[in-house]
């Protein structure tokens, strides 16, 4: 969504084709874990009406292969596209447990798209009371436990010792995994999962998820959080080299090497990060924010051929977890210190995730503002660094 606003922000007229395995128009994805909102109208980016204006076609299909040589792409209902720039956003797939039960069983839901919001309220039912487990303790997980967590029992599962502590370490981890307590949620951390059991009424539905150490969680549903895979299999097929990891590997302009007038961005992108302690090495980031702002930048790139190089921007990302949570920055080559202003326990902070005296990454709650003038520092390169913070700089104070 972010291209197709820029391109045309940026006075491009060409046309423009969608093809989506989407039910719906382009949505804000974010809305579906913070908030869980059945109605589409409700997350809709845009009415049909701008798209129509705007000479934008969306077409509802499936992408099965791409020919890059030919510059064509072929589809589901076995239609062919021509292209002359294509653009790769096809975002993630949660990820499933290969464990015994989570395939077979009803009842049990990721969230991806607004039907999966449906059929998990659905599930809970206008009575709600329901015993929900939620099996990872992800940003996703950790969300939508906490909107789960009124009039319903949550319990969330996650394998590290604090929520979210690879990204935020375990003090900061520890934090939200308090304000959720705060709403009813329960914790099985340092967890590992074994199997899903149906449930005793109906032998198709989940009834329990068993734990490695024996510990038996009554579920009447279950959510998963444990990750997304770059949506790429219709590319295997052809001449790219994806990654690892499955992702596409770009330049600074997300363009895809040796594929001319072929770019990816989102979720699928290995993308080159110039932030602080970046140094231009790849990395895929999974979330809203990122995606938007590199659609915007191919926007620009493609209406304006041969104008300025891309800009490049600082990600940020923001969560519902107790409290609203605010992050800029990237953390991808690790971190040594973590620099803490405030009060944690009492849910005002700010923490500034450290490598050398370098500063790679700052969260915040209930400092919104420190957040914001760091993301404008580190896009400046101005940022202070941890040895400015520790002598009791502040960052609102640089000019």
């Amino acid at each position: 969504m972010g291209f197709v606003q820029s391109l045309r922000e940026n006075g491009s007229k060409a046309p423009v084709t969608i093809i989506t395995q989407d039910e719906n128009l382009p949505i804000d994805r974010t809305k579906l874990s913070k908030a869980l909102i059945p109605d589409v109208n409700q997350v809709l980016l845009r009415p049909q009406a701008w798209y129509d204006e705007s000479s934008i076609k969306i077409v509802k299909d499936e992408v099965t292969s791409v020919d890059f040589s030919g510059k064509s792409i072929s589809t589901a209902s076995g239609k062919s596209y021509p292209y002359t720039e294509l653009i790769l956003a096809t975002g993630g797939t949660p990820k499933r447990l290969p464990l015994p039960g989570f395939k077979n069983l009803k009842n049990v839901f990721v969230l991806r798209k607004v039907h999966d919001a449906q059929a998990i309220l659905s599930a809970v039912g206008e009575n709600k009371g329901k015993k929900i487990v939620v099996v990872g303790s992800s940003f996703i997980g950790m969300e939508v436990g906490n909107c789960l967590s009124k009039e319903n029992s949550v319990t969330i599962v996650g394998m590290e010792n604090e929520p979210i502590e690879t990204v935020m370490g375990p003090k900061i981890g520890s934090v939200f995994r308090k304000n959720l307590e705060k709403n009813g949620v329960k914790f099985k951390m340092g967890a590992s999962v074994d199997k899903a059991t149906p449930s005793s009424e109906d032998s198709s539905s989940v009834g329990a998820v068993h734990l490695k150490d024996g510990t038996v969680l009554e579920a009447d549903l279950v959510v998963l959080g444990v990750g997304v895979a770059p949506a790429t299999e219709y590319l295997k097929s052809s001449k790219i080299e994806l990654e690892k990891d499955g992702s596409v590997k770009t330049d600074e302009s997300f363009a895809v090497q040796g594929l001319e007038g072929v770019y990816a961005i989102g979720d699928i992108a290995s993308y080159p990060y110039h932030g602080p302690g970046g140094d231009g090495t790849l990395v895929r980031i999974e979330h809203w924010n990122v995606a938007q702002n590199a659609g915007r930048s191919v926007g620009r790139t493609l209406a304006k051929p041969g104008g300025a190089p891309p800009k490049h921007f600082i990600p940020v990302f923001w969560s519902a977890l107790g409290a609203q949570l605010r992050y800029c920055g990237q953390t991808h080559k690790g971190y040594d210190d973590v620099v803490i202003k405030g009060n944690p326990d009492e849910g005002s902070f700010a923490a500034y995730y450290t490598k050398g005296d370098t500063v790679v990454a700052v969260a915040t709650m209930a400092m919104d503002p420190v957040m914001a003038k760091c993301k404008v520092l580190m896009g400046q390169g101005r940022m202070l660094g941890k040895s400015q913070l520790e002598q009791g700089q502040d960052p609102l104070a640089v000019a």
